[in-house]
């Protein structure tokens, strides 16, 4: 026993190693893991005093905890059991496709980060990009909301800036967590927005498997409480105006509710750009017939470099405004249609709330008088069209400066030109007027059928 024992120094090394290990694992890490869960609480606790709607214990759970949860949900096992017959494949290989199902849904939310991090760039970018207009239709009907409901915020799709905005517009309210498609699915870009509360959703998905996974994951964030926000149309428009709504998601939020259920109140959210970041990658795709967009993160990282480019030189300028409005909440229980009248009240809802902006403003004015218009006749074509509008949606500014701020931000994109006293839409710009255009047309109250 007292005996010299040699042995060489990597060994050592790797004994020591290993014991250092081994003594971290089974008394340092517990504790510290304990340490930072107590300050956590704590901060959380310290956030909730301040935001509307708090954070509830379901989006703090573990993310190990809430896989577990999950594959073990009765109607999960039913899944698996009949994907297995279905398959001919033994039930431990379908747990296991379940497991990963759940591993590539479930979030891990951080506090520290969404509100440490996350709500202040989300602040700082709106503000840097755009002069970001807020409207409320009802703000006692918002803040009116029982406090034990679900809030879902119904958006429509105009740009990946709309989860930067609306998480800086809610950050006062609560945590969002956003359903995303595959495109946030990248290494390392995937890990934060997990990070952030968002869940990824595969677009094109057809087992039964994974949908009942997904199904029982919403309905579990659902009745936790959790607050969500969530596009209808299912990805952007290509074209500018609003798409027909998908019914997925909001059937998974509102389908085969247990009687004793929380109430689950959606929140119309309109958006709309004088500028979206990604109009010609979707105008292209439209064109194409395909929903297959050929940006690259190289090509956002060039975008981004040359915005900081200018911002250094003095030359930057923002591209114009992005309005949001939120319109009058819906509560479910109140609702008596199915998940297709759900939907369609829902988009009817948001189609009312579209805020109206200086440059589609500008675009429909000139869509209508043929591509080509005296620019001294220009404020009159605009105040024809506010004049068509309604009440609620007409700009505060005066028609002569809306005029000017739309041609101003389409004329720096070489998107109209002068010809004199003439302005002018280039032939290959024409789809890019129409894009703009088409996010408002719904709103005139006269629509002449020579504007298509």
């Amino acid at each position: 026993m007292l005996q010299t024992v040699e042995m060489p120094v990597w060994a050592l090394v790797l004994l020591v190693g290993f014991a250092a290990v081994t003594f971290a694992s089974h008394f340092l890490f517990p504790s510290v893991r304990w340490f930072f869960r107590r300050r956590l609480e704590r901060a959380v606790a310290e956030l909730n005093k301040r935001l509307e709607r708090p954070i509830q214990p379901f989006k703090l759970a573990r993310r190990h905890d809430m896989i577990q949860r999950l594959i073990y949900d009765p109607e999960v096992n039913r899944a698996i059991v009949a994907h297995a017959r279905e398959e001919g494949i033994p039930e431990n290989v379908a747990f296991e496709t379940a497991r990963r199902y759940a591993r590539e849904i479930v979030p891990g939310f951080s506090a520290s980060l969404y509100f440490g991090v996350a709500t202040r760039l989300a602040r700082w970018l709106s503000n840097a990009l755009y002069d970001v207009r807020l409207d409320h239709r009802d703000e006692g009907a918002l803040t009116g909301i029982d406090p034990q409901a679900t809030v879902v915020y119904v958006m429509n799709h105009r740009s990946n800036m709309d989860y930067v905005l609306v998480t800086y517009l809610a950050a006062n309210r609560s945590a969002l967590a956003y359903a995303v498609g595959e495109w946030a699915r990248i290494w390392p870009l995937s890990r934060l927005i997990r990070a952030m509360g968002a869940y990824f959703i595969r677009r094109k998905s057809r087992g039964e498997l994974y949908r009942k996974v997904l199904a029982r994951y919403v309905r579990l964030a659902t009745d936790g409480g959790v607050a969500q926000a969530v596009f209808p149309e299912g990805g952007l428009s290509l074209d500018g105006a609003l798409a027909p709504p998908r019914h997925g998601i909001l059937k998974y939020l509102a389908a085969d509710r247990p009687a004793d259920a929380r109430d689950v109140v959606f929140v119309p959210v309109a958006l709309n750009y004088d500028r979206v970041l990604e109009d010609r990658v979707l105008i292209a795709a439209a064109k194409e017939g395909r929903r297959q967009f050929r940006a690259r993160i190289t090509v956002v990282i060039g975008f981004a470099l040359r915005m900081f480019w200018l911002r250094l030189r003095g030359r930057f300028r923002r591209f114009g405004q992005a309005g949001v409005r939120f319109g009058p909440p819906l509560s479910l229980n109140s609702f008596s249609g199915d998940v297709e009248d759900l939907a369609a009240q829902l988009m009817d809802r948001i189609a009312g709330e579209m805020p109206v902006l200086p440059v589609p403003l500008v675009a429909l004015a000139l869509q209508r008088s043929g591509g080509r218009l005296e620019s001294s006749a220009l404020p009159a074509a605009v105040t024809e069209l506010v004049d068509t509008l309604p009440d609620s949606h007409r700009p505060t500014e005066d028609p002569v400066e809306t005029a000017r701020n739309g041609l101003g931000e389409l004329a720096l994109r070489h998107i109209v030109q002068m010809d004199g006293g003439v302005i002018v839409v280039p032939e290959a710009e024409a789809a890019t007027i129409a894009y703009y255009a088409a996010s408002i047309r719904h709103l005139l109250l006269a629509d002449d059928a020579d504007a298509a």
